[in-house]
């Protein structure tokens, strides 16, 4: 036994139509984003209030990474017409190596900062962070009495005394160097 509508074929026909065509509402709005709220809130308080240059000074170990933090340090972020440049302070042995992984510095920089930092502008220099100054010289050790003895004998046979002088201090600065 086949069971029919009770309604009439037609506006039966008439009803799928309208739900074919027709879309459904929701009773009441839906919620807004709780990250738009939590956006809101965390502007009004803690590093966000901070301007971009001091919070990236503030968080340049966790931002650039322990090995280029010993280096570098944000010095100043200025405009240009393609966006905002940072300029790091970098001392002049690691600047190649900044200047290497500048890509990922700016991504990292860029996610920090706001998402626009379109260059980094490297500066060589000494480092200024509160009180101390970071130069990085590395501390040569002293030679062994055995070890000037050496260079001395080895450079008795140069006649030419800044040459044989010349060859001393570059046997020092080889033999006290760290490995």
């Amino acid at each position: 036994m086949v069971t029919r509508s009770t309604l009439d074929p037609l506006e039966e026909a008439r009803a799928l139509v309208k739900l074919r065509y027709s879309r459904a509402r929701a009773l009441r709005p839906p919620m807004k984003a709780v990250a738009i709220s939590a956006d809101r809130v965390s502007r009004k308080s803690g590093s966000a209030k901070l301007p971009p240059l001091k919070l990236l000074q503030a968080r340049w170990r966790e931002i650039a990474g322990e090995q280029l933090y010993k280096f570098s340090h944000p010095e100043k972020i200025s405009a240009s017409r393609d966006g905002r440049i940072l300029t790091l302070r970098v001392i002049p042995q690691a600047a190649p190596l900044v200047q290497h992984q500048s890509e990922t510095i700016r991504q990292r920089v860029s996610v920090a900062a706001g998402g626009d930092i379109t260059a980094i502008r490297i500066v060589q220099g000494t480092l200024q962070r509160g009180a101390e100054t970071l130069a990085y010289r590395p501390r040569a050790r002293q030679l062994t009495p055995e070890e000037a003895a050496m260079l001395d004998a080895g450079a008795r046979q140069i006649e030419n005394p800044r040459l044989r002088a010349a060859i001393v201090a570059l046997g020092k600065a080889v033999l006290t160097a760290d490995p």
